[in-house]
């Protein structure tokens, strides 16, 4: 089972807290057009992630969910 990263764009402000405390590296930190360019998480390695939920913890602005699928 491959767990599903999701990040709400909408309330992530890219503190980038997620890609500092991951240990598998699963978040970049990007610029997004559609957010005025704004920088935002991505979980770009979703499939490496672990399932520890470090990062849900560590959100401060509480922008990320992870289910197993």
């Amino acid at each position: 089972m491959m767990p599903k990263v999701i990040v709400d764009l909408d309330a992530c402000e890219g503190a980038a807290v997620c890609a500092d405390i991951c240990p598998m590296n699963v978040y970049d930190i990007v610029e997004m057009p559609e957010y005025n360019n704004e920088r935002k998480a991505q979980p770009t390695r979703m499939e490496d992630c672990i399932l520890c939920l470090a990062c849900v913890s560590a959100c401060p602005a509480q922008a990320i969910t992870v289910e197993e699928e």
